[in-house]
């Protein structure tokens, strides 16, 4: 029987089990650059719909938790999603 480490914090906890998560990470099954991606864009959609604030000011708090990320880089993430949710607003060429 394998033995249980330690408890990882599960940042995907509303899309998967924190066993699933422990699991797929012991594997090395996690990309966790899409993990972050993932965090960066429900950050910024809580920030837009709940707290009101505009599109910069969300960014700019997301550079302050990710000082590693240009505004730029943020900004691409976050509005990826909205091309994959809505496709209709993509061109087509």
């Amino acid at each position: 029987m394998k033995s249980v480490k330690g408890k990882i914090d599960n940042p995907l906890s509303d899309l998967i089990s924190d066993d699933i998560y422990e699991l797929l990470d012991s594997y090395d099954l996690i990309d966790e650059k899409a993990v972050r991606n993932y965090q960066i864009k429900k950050r910024y959609r809580e920030m837009r719909k709940l707290k009101n604030f505009s599109s910069t000011e969300a960014i700019e708090v997301l550079r302050e938790d990710y000082p590693y990320l240009q505004f730029d880089t943020i900004r691409k993430i976050v509005y990826e999603l909205f091309k994959k949710e809505n496709p209709q607003n993509s061109k087509n060429c």
